[in-house]
């Protein structure tokens, strides 16, 4: 008897092994994340310590978006058995819970652990931009580049980060050599908008058809190559492009501006006092009393073709009292 006894103590355990083994397979073969999660439950209670275990729920979790949940998990694995990865993935949670500076922590531990981790040093960059240390982001991006010169997407970060310090010239450089590395409808969608914002028209439309040329559907690119006609004083080109826009999203009230502003300059004051009625009635349901520019504050127009907006705008106002 006594015998038996112990022979159920030892295989107790073993048998606990083995079904542990058996639903950590299973749980890496599923494709549902919430399938995932209840098999890598079951794997820990039967192992507590199985951090693999964590880990895999820690990237499950993320997936349907329980960041928190997430985050917890990797929080056990670097309790016990801290590893680069796991503070990778957890500064990923973070950052998509928006802390950011929680996010660069742990990417910089990330980081100690495995000096050559880029795709945390690239994240690191991506935290201290959302951090506004730009010129902190711009190093770390540098080094990436200077490891690996044909990352393009460093490049583009790299770009977006000296805009933030109005070096318009070297972030263009920098679109330009992700276009040159990976010319795609991103890259290409990117250098186009700067093109635009330093009032190279000609480069941006350019830019902007090379765009659609990937993507026909793209109705960001459609209303900037409106623009970029527009400024140009391609007036029938801008009509089209802002009515394409239209046919895919029929509430852009920037693109209604934009037609309002087109119609002006090519003397159609009637369509011209339409669209604008059509864009102030969208943000505004009194208009008389928020027909001023002001209404207008978060549009392209406003923002970034403020002296060519408020001209336009004011004769057109006019013309329509």
């Amino acid at each position: 008897m006594k015998k038996n006894i112990l022979l159920l103590i030892f295989l107790i355990p073993l048998l606990s092994f083995t079904q542990a083994k058996k639903l950590y397979r299973k749980a890496i073969k599923a494709t549902n994340p919430k399938d995932k999660i209840e098999l890598f439950t079951q794997v820990i209670k039967l192992e507590p310590k199985n951090f693999n275990a964590y880990f895999q729920r820690g990237i499950a979790k993320n997936d349907i978006g329980d960041y928190y949940g997430a985050m917890m998990d990797y929080s056990k694995i670097i309790i016990y058995r801290p590893d680069a990865d796991s503070y990778y993935n957890r500064g990923n949670s973070k950052f998509s819970l928006e802390d950011y500076s929680g996010a660069k922590q742990d990417y910089e531990s990330a980081l100690k652990l495995d000096p050559q981790f880029f795709d945390a040093l690239y994240n690191l960059a991506y935290s201290k931009y959302y951090l506004e240390d730009y010129i902190s982001s711009i190093v770390d991006l540098s080094n990436i580049i200077k490891a690996i010169p044909t990352e393009y997407k460093a490049y583009t970060q790299r770009a977006n980060a000296l805009l933030a310090l109005k070096k318009y010239k070297l972030a263009l450089q920098d679109f330009s050599m992700a276009v040159l590395i990976n010319p795609s409808e991103d890259t290409y969608y990117d250098r186009g908008l700067t093109h635009l914002n330093i009032n190279y028209y000609k480069q941006a439309k350019n830019d902007f058809k090379k765009c659609l040329s990937y993507n026909s559907k793209n109705v960001s690119a459609y209303f900037y190559l409106g623009a970029s006609h527009l400024l140009l004083g391609k007036y029938d080109k801008a009509l089209s492009n802002f009515t394409t826009t239209l046919k895919y999203d029929a509430l852009d009230y920037e693109a209604i501006l934009g037609l309002a502003l087109t119609y002006y300059k090519m003397n159609d004051i009637e369509n011209a006092k339409l669209y604008l009625k059509k864009a102030q009635t969208m943000l505004s349901p009194n208009i008389k009393r928020d027909s001023t520019i002001e209404l207008f504050a978060d549009t392209y127009w406003y923002k970034n073709q403020f002296y060519f907006f408020k001209q336009n705008f004011e004769m057109l106002s006019k013309l329509a009292n």
